[in-house]
């Protein structure tokens, strides 16, 4: 694909996204070209239909987070606590300042388009939670009578409205102490120690 289209591309999910929050969740392909400044025909060209834009807009928010959260690139020398605590921080940092971020775990989470891309991302992440869950118990760090799938399923849906609770409100919880909140979360559900390296020190209730 030649470079110009790449970056038609993208101007056409950059203007999407900006449709979608300012109509909560709602837009119109004829806005979206005029924001983009490329003719309607061309965004159905590249998406097929407004219910494909809306799901590259959405994919493109998940691809993110998979590079700036869940990427093993970024998290090379922590110590598994440290590491964990850290995603964590990262995860709640990523939500609370990207501006599509209510609607994509929200609203949009509901619609027909979005749900097969959100489920790829859960897969993904629910299985490598797993296997981090795996390796946590050979080393000793998490009960091994534990099922890992089963638990990391229970966690990702506990962080996720948890999260979706503290990006409704006004003002918004600190970030710091929400994410001290899941961690203490975490620590209780992994059944976690002061062998296991955890910093149990006070967070706001």
């Amino acid at each position: 694909m030649p470079a110009v289209s790449i970056g038609t591309r993208e101007r056409l999910i950059d203007a999407a996204q900006e449709e979608l929050i300012q109509g909560h969740g709602h837009l119109e392909m004829q806005a979206v070209a005029k924001r983009a400044q490329v003719s309607v025909g061309l965004a159905y060209h590249h998406f097929g239909s407004k219910a494909g834009l809306i799901a590259a807009v959405v994919e493109a928010f998940y691809s993110r987070l998979d590079i700036e959260v869940f990427s093993a690139a970024k998290w090379p020398s922590k110590t598994w606590v440290d590491r964990e605590k850290g995603r964590i921080a990262a995860y709640v940092r990523f939500h609370y300042a990207h501006p599509f971020a209510l609607l994509v775990i929200g609203a949009l989470s509901r619609s027909p388009e979005v749900l097969d891309v959100e489920a790829n991302f859960t897969n993904r992440n629910l299985a490598a939670g797993a296997q981090m869950l795996e390796a946590a118990q050979r080393g000793g760090m998490v009960p091994s009578d534990m099922d890992p799938h089963l638990t990391i399923a229970l966690m990702s849906g506990g962080i996720r409205q948890a999260l979706i609770g503290a990006l409704m409100r006004e003002p918004r919880p600190d970030p710091e102490n929400l994410t001290n909140e899941i961690w203490a979360f975490i620590a209780a559900a992994l059944r976690l120690n002061e062998n296991s390296g955890v910093d149990f020190g006070d967070h706001d209730s």
